[in-house]
Parts: structure tokens; sequence; C-alpha cells
């Protein structure tokens, strides 16, 4: 029984035992008359039934509640047991991982290894899948390039142009359809007061690219000529045009993983190229005239290229490059105390009338392309760096001060002199920097910028101006340099204009001796007859008419002189006289140019266009002494010379 049924009953005895004492109260005192002892005892039998029956209810009623209770503790003790089943279930699975990471931790340094594996594989895949997809581009380029030759897995596509072009300039140059910019003549010049009009076919040009590849490497040949030179004057100076003019002849192998190696005759690394530093990507202006525009920096000539791409946006290369040291100024008078080089051996394979510098070294270039995409353009760095050297011969070439030299400053023996004495070699640094800018706007419009600057680096722009000077003690001076162009093209299926503005500027470098100027632009040099026209030169040779023993031929009523044996034989009417006194150094050359090409034709076939081209040139020199009374009478001692030209070109394009 619980302790609530005890509670239940000892009530339950308390009120029967008040009842029955109660009673027996009552029944001590007198009994009044007519009481009835059966009734009372009958109350107390009704009221012992009703607490019992009140017992047993609440006896139920708290059996319902211990039952209620025990349910409600036996659901929590299934609740428990399933409660300790989840965490014995939870340990268990915790016990698993933790021993999985242990198992793992155990074999971090193989999983690390594999993965390296893993990655190594990846990579090997990639590689595999970019040489699939290279092999089916150029088999895509073979199906869609039929004029292509196949063989033995070589490509072999060729190409170039056949064209007829015409020139005119305002005043002659005598140079076909190539414009020698630092040669436009003064007013004193005949030149100068003629005209000039020349057709011709000698752009036309021929060339064929090889293609293939050889395991992970693309191999690359590609061959260029045109006919624009002349054995006599072959040279090394900037285009190497030796006939049938070599414009470019170089082999590459190109690496999958970004390496690339070239060589042979080429556009040199300082040319601005369109696509990373990419050989045939040459942003060359889009001229009719073969020397391009001034203010371009470049050359053609034999190198050996490094190149690296990282990725699609950034290139690196490095090139030894053919040198060639060209030579400028004005020697002291009397000054033959130095070599540079020579003219070339008739028995070797240069032009015995050109003039060839001992180079000890090749020119060193490098460059840097930037092209960060989403249509923001290409960018470049370049740097050249070259090694001028002559051999000094301090005893050499030296006469008195009173005619211009000094004494040579160390002692040259007790010979009779010049001698070779003393003699030695001599470097100088040339070096230079330059950067060109290209952006494309709406897909039309390409503008570009482009800056060389430094000592020594003359050739390499289009005007042609010199890389040294000689002092007076033969010591080779590079002179400064600064070469800048800007260009804007538009572009569309049928037609494609162009603009350019360039120049190029080449510093004073003069010295004097005893009074009298040398080397580069000295103001004491005459300038007081280059506005005064001359008359042709007296030295010619009728070729037509026997020569005398009197050095004379007789040409119509009258004598013509002539060299003799002794002079440099001229044809009448073909030897235009310069102007005296007149030493004219260029300090600068601008140029201004307009042009355009229309497609009458571009398809399958080939392609047919058509262009004019005008430009304007000016010629600035240093001034000197003197001047001329022009017009108004305005002093100019620094001559100036301009010149108009007028090109057009009809081409037909192989397809």
């Amino acid at each position: 029984m619980t302790m609530k049924s005890v509670a239940v009953w000892c009530a339950s005895l308390f009120l029967v035992a008040s009842s029955l004492a109660q009673t027996t109260g009552k029944a001590a005192s007198p009994k009044k008359p007519g009481t009835k002892p059966a009734l009372a005892s009958k109350s107390l039998q009704e009221l012992k039934t009703a607490l019992e029956e009140e017992m047993r209810q609440r006896d139920t009623a708290m059996q319902a509640q211990i039952q209620e209770l025990k349910d409600e503790i036996r659901k929590r003790d299934v609740s428990l047991e399933q409660a300790q089943a989840q965490i014995q279930q939870l340990q268990t699975t915790a016990a698993a991982a933790q021993a999985k990471a242990d198992q793992m931790a155990t074999q971090a340094d193989q999983q690390q290894t594999a993965v390296s594996t893993l990655r190594t594989d990846v990579s090997d895949l990639k590689q595999d899948a970019n040489n699939v997809a290279t092999s089916l581009q150029d088999t895509q380029q073979a199906l869609n390039n039929p004029v292509a030759l196949h063989f033995k897995g070589i490509t072999i596509t060729p190409g170039g142009f056949l064209a007829a072009e015409t020139a005119w300039h305002s005043h002659a140059l005598a140079a076909g359809l190539n414009t020698p910019f630092n040669s436009v003549p003064l007013d004193g010049a005949t030149d100068a007061h003629l005209s000039e009009f020349f057709g011709s076919g000698r752009q036309s040009r021929v060339s064929m690219l090889a293609e293939g590849r050889l395991g992970s490497a693309k191999l690359t040949g590609y061959v260029e000529a045109d006919f624009l030179s002349a054995g006599i004057t072959s040279n090394n100076n900037q285009s190497n045009s030796y006939s049938l003019r070599q414009r470019q002849v170089w082999g590459q192998a190109a690496l999958d993983n970004g390496w690339s190696f070239t060589g042979g005759q080429m556009w040199s690394l300082v040319t601005e190229t369109k696509k990373g530093v990419d050989n045939r990507t040459e942003a060359l202006p889009m001229t009719i005239d073969p020397q391009y525009t001034v203010g371009f920096s470049w050359a053609r000539q034999y190198g050996f290229r490094v190149a690296k791409s990282f990725g699609s946006k950034l290139w690196w290369a490095a090139a030894v490059e053919n040198p060639q040291a060209t030579l400028g100024g004005h020697l002291a008078p009397g000054q033959n105390n130095f070599v540079i080089g020579s003219q070339g051996s008739g028995s070797g394979l240069y032009n015995s009338t050109a003039n060839y510098s001992f180079n000890p070294s090749p020119d060193v270039i490098t460059k840097v392309v930037i092209e960060p995409g989403r249509g923001l353009g290409h960018y470049e760095v370049f740097g050249v760096l070259s090694d001028f050297r002559d051999r000094i011969f301090p005893c050499g070439g030296t006469i008195s001060a009173s005619n211009g030299v000094l004494p040579p400053p160390v002692p040259c023996g007790t010979g009779t002199i010049p001698n070779s004495s003393g003699a030695y070699n001599n470097s100088g640094l040339g070096k230079g920097v330059g950067a060109n800018a290209r952006i494309t706007l709406a897909g039309k419009f390409d503008l570009g910028a482009h800056l060389f600057g430094g000592e020594g680096i003359g050739r390499y722009g289009t005007a042609g101006l010199p890389d040294v000077v000689a002092r007076p003690d033969g010591v080779l001076v590079p002179v400064r340099n600064y070469q800048g162009l800007a260009t804007a093209e538009w572009h569309s299926k049928k037609l494609d204009i162009y603009a350019n503005v360039g120049a190029e500027y080449e510093a004073r470098t003069a010295f004097t001796v005893g009074g009298k100027g040398a080397g580069y632009g000295s103001t004491l040099f005459d300038n007081s007859g280059c506005y005064t026209e001359a008359p042709p030169s007296a030295t010619v040779i009728n070729v037509d008419t026997p020569v005398s023993s009197t050095g004379t031929s007789t040409v119509g009523s009258g004598t013509v002189p002539n060299p003799g044996s002794g002079g440099t034989p001229l044809t009448p009417g073909f030897n235009p006289a310069n102007p005296p006194n007149c030493t004219g150094d260029t300090r600068s050359v601008i140029e201004g140019t307009i042009g355009f090409w229309y497609r009458l034709y571009s398809g399958p076939r080939g392609k047919v266009q058509w262009g004019p081209q005008y430009s304007y040139i000016d010629r600035n020199t240093w001034s000197g002494i003197g001047g001329n009374f022009v017009g108004t009478g305005s002093l100019l001692s620094n001559p100036s010379a301009t010149e108009n030209l007028f090109l057009t070109s009809f081409r037909y394009y192989l397809p």
C-alpha cells in the first residue's frame, strides 16, 4: 500500500474515532425521555459505509494515477534506452571516423605523392590535348587552304604579290621607289629644281612558308624575297639588300611549353609586332614606299632569337643580331688616324664598293610584350646594346696645328711621321631603349605609338642617320638619336585608310681643332652656299667622242674639260651639282603620310587591290656659319629642304 493509501486510512480512522467520542460523550449524559439508541447506531453505520466508499474511490483514483506514472516511467525508460543506443551508435561511428582519420594521417605522404602524380598526369593529358587540337587546326587549315602543298607531313604555302607601282617626287632623288630621307636635296642642289616620275614592278615579292610538327614542337621555315636591290650598292646597313634581295630567310622551332627558337635573316626584334613576339606579325606601316615612313624603327638582318610565352598575355624575347656601325660626321683636316672597317673584299661575298665595319660582337636586343586582353591593346618595351670599335693610330695622319690638326698627344718615335707607333684598339658602347603601344577601337580603328631613343642607334631608324662619329683623336663617339612615330588606321571589308606622322632627330656631336670644326653639326661648319645653285660638274667625259691627249674632247663648237686618265669619268647631262660651301648635317627629318588601299577583289583566287600614298617630308639641318638672303632677305643659317611624294600601287596577291 502506498503512502497516499495509508494517509486515507488514517484520516478515515480519525473521523471514526471522532464520531465514537461524540457518541460516548452523549451516552454519559442523562437520557432524555423518548431517545432511540437504534437510530444512532444506524447513523454510525451509514457514516462508516460512506467513508469506506470514499476511501475506495480515492484508492481507485490513486491506483489510476500510479499506473499513469508507471506508464510515463516506462516510456521514459524506453526513450532513455533509445538515447543510450543512439549514443552508443554515435560513439561507434566516432571511433570508426577516428580510425579512418588515423589511417588517412598515416597515408598522408602516400596520398601527397599520388596527388603529385595525378597532377603530372593531368598536365600530360592537357599537353596531349593541345597537340591534338593543334594537329586538328593544322588539318583544318590544310583543308581550308587548298593551294597549300603537302609533302611528307610538311605543309608548303606559296605567297607574295605582283606589283605595278609609280612614284612622283617634287624634287628629284634618283632613288627609285625607296626614299632616301637623309638626302632630300637643299635648294642649292640641281636636283631640287627638277621633279621626277618613276614606274617599276621591282617591289613584286615571292615567299614560301613551310610548316610541320615533330613531337611537341612546331617547325616553321620562311623565305621571302623581292627585286629592290642593286649589285653595286648592296650592303649590311639595314635591310641587307643583296640581289636577289633576301628579305627574310629563317627557321623556327616552337615548343608547346611556350619556348621558341628562331634563326636566320628576319625582322629585328626592335621592330614592333602585333601578336606577342611572333615572326610574321610585324606591325609594318601600310605605305607603298618600301623604305616605310620616318620614325619607324626596324632592320632586316641576321638574328638568333629565343622567346618564351607565359600564357596569352606576357612574352619575353632576347636576340643577338648582325651589327653594322655607320660612320657619319666630318673628320678634322688631315685626319687619318683610325680604322673602323674596310671596303668589301673582291675575292669575298661583300660588295667591293661598299664600306663594312669590323664589328667586335653582335648587337644584343631584349623585349617584353604585354597584352592585357579584353581589347586593351598590345604594349612593348625593349632595349638595344651595341659595341663600336676601331683601331687608333696616335701618330697617323697628323699635320701641323696651323692646318687644323694639333700635334699627336704621345711621342711618335724618331722616324718620319705618320707611323703606327702606339696603335691600339678602342671600344665604345651604343645603347637605346624603346616602347611601342597599339590598341584597336570598335574593331576597325588601330592607333599606334612608337618611341625609341639612345646613343648609336641611328641605323635602326628609317631615315638612316649615322651611329657614330670620330673625334679628332680617332675615338668613336656614339651620336644621340631619337625616333618617334604615331599611326592611325581604319579597316573595313573593302577599304583600308592610314595616316602616319613620324620624326627622327640626330644630336649635334661636334669638336674643335685648331679653330676649325669637326664631327657632326658643328657651328663652325660652312652653310653659306646651301641655297646657291652651282652649274654641273666640269669633270666630265663625252662617251661619244674620243678623249684627246690634252684632256679635252670636242663637243659641238666648243670643248668640255675631262679628267684624262686620272679623274672619274662622268657623262655630260648626268652630273647634277651639289651646292658648294654647304655642310648641311641633318638635325631632324619629319614626315606626314596619308593613303588608302581599296580591294577590288578578295576571295579564293587571291586579292587585287589599288592604292595611292601622299607624303610630305621636311629635312632640317644644324646651323652653321653664314646664310643666304632669300626672298624677303631673312637670314637662314640652318638650311632646310622639303619633298612631296605621290606614289601609287596596283597589286595582285597570291591566294
